[in-house]
């Protein structure tokens, strides 16, 4: 058991040590680390003891949702982004559902604009991914089913420019602030994977009790499965190798306020922009250059969306700072000859965050246990 954590110990995202070790432990760790807390001290200048205390507290005081090593689960599944249509009275009954019911939503978000524009009457958007060689749109029709939902959109990436978190950083960004070079373009090629690879992939992508946040937390993994600490070691490397491990990271609780009130962040704008046919691969890795950009993906909108191409996810305190770091990048698009033909910004509100499955073992038990169900809501 961990040991009782001392009331005195801050928790809050906003105390300088935890920040300092919030700057790092959010994205900063990538691919796969065999002492990923030793590099959060390293990074940080926090000492290792201290990280530990400090990010358990945080655990389990509900500021940090969850500690995991995340993967890179497009190498891994199909995914898309899903809008979907419901009936208004509706809305919160399918929100439920795809959050507490379908293991394969993760993000599950509903979302309005400021102004009737094209596609604000798609209230729900969430994440899915089904394992390989099962059909987006047909687990997506059997949510439909399910729900009631009158119509559905699937946008899957067809290229990958920014994927991160790091909110705490990204809080005092200059409006433009951008690396120096256009981000590079990640593919979503799926990748094949031996049994013992994913065995120690499954076990590697739960999340950390506090228990774990230890200075080996990868030790009882490894003997859950039945392996030696430097074989579940090995494989998990060889799993990077495949770009298939994504980065070591403490979840904030970014929506829902702390016990005392702190909120991490207020507003999660979604962007979407239409450039020219072709243009697609550089404006992505433009916009996806800016460091203020938590994800940036190529995906096509479609008619229903206004033809827009271009998607990407800010998160900020305040509205008129949010708009503001979509101003500059327009801006900068502008500047070097990639004109937006069409733009808009879908609000976040209603947000649960979950990490999808990827599992075809619990893909075939949930078809089973729903097979012969009707509409449940």
């Amino acid at each position: 058991m961990s040991e009782t954590i001392n009331p005195s110990v801050p928790v809050e995202h906003t105390e300088a040590v935890n920040t300092q070790i919030l700057a790092v432990s959010e994205d900063l760790v990538s691919g796969f680390q065999p002492n990923p807390f030793h590099v959060i001290a390293e990074q940080s200048g926090v000492e290792l003891p201290v990280v530990l205390e400090r990010i358990r507290a945080m655990l389990e005081a509900g500021v940090i949702r969850r500690v995991r090593q995340t993967m890179l689960a497009t190498k891994l599944a199909h995914g898309a982004l899903c809008a979907w249509k419901t009936d208004p009275d509706k809305l919160d009954a399918t929100f439920d559902f795809m959050f507490r019911e379908d293991p394969f939503s993760g993000h599950v978000v509903t979302r309005s604009t400021d102004r009737e524009i094209s596609g604000s009457d798609y209230k729900l958007w969430t994440t899915l991914k089904v394992p390989q060689g099962e059909s987006l749109e047909e687990h997506a029709e059997k949510l439909r089913q399910l729900t009631g939902a009158q119509e559905f959109v699937l946008m899957p990436a067809k290229g990958i420019f920014a994927l991160g978190v790091g909110h705490v950083r990204r809080k005092t960004m200059e409006y433009g602030a951008k690396s120096d070079e256009p981000a590079v373009m990640n593919t979503t090629t799926t990748v094949e994977l031996e049994d013992e690879e994913w065995e120690v992939l499954l076990a590697l992508k739960e999340e950390l009790t506090p228990d774990e946040i230890c200075e080996d937390p990868w030790g009882p993994r490894a003997d859950a499965i039945g392996v030696s600490r430097e074989r579940f070691i090995e494989v998990a490397h060889q799993l990077d190798a495949k770009k298939v491990i994504g980065r070591f990271s403490t979840f904030l609780e970014h929506v829902k306020p702390s016990s005392t009130g702190e909120r991490v962040t207020r507003f999660n704008a979604l962007f979407h922009w239409k450039v020219a046919e072709g243009t697609q691969q550089r404006a992505g890795s433009e916009v996806g250059r800016h460091d203020i950009m938590t994800h940036c993906y190529w995906r096509e909108g479609g008619p229903r969306f206004g033809d827009v191409n271009i998607m990407g996810v800010v998160h900020g305190t305040e509205k008129e700072k949010v708009l503001k770091h979509k101003a500059a990048i327009d801006a900068h698009l502008e500047s070097i000859g990639i004109p937006v033909e069409y733009t808009n910004v879908f609000w976040g509100g209603r947000s649960e965050i979950k990490p999808s499955e990827i599992s075809p073992a619990v893909y075939k038990e949930f078809h089973e246990k729903w097979a012969d169900k009707g509409q449940v809501l």
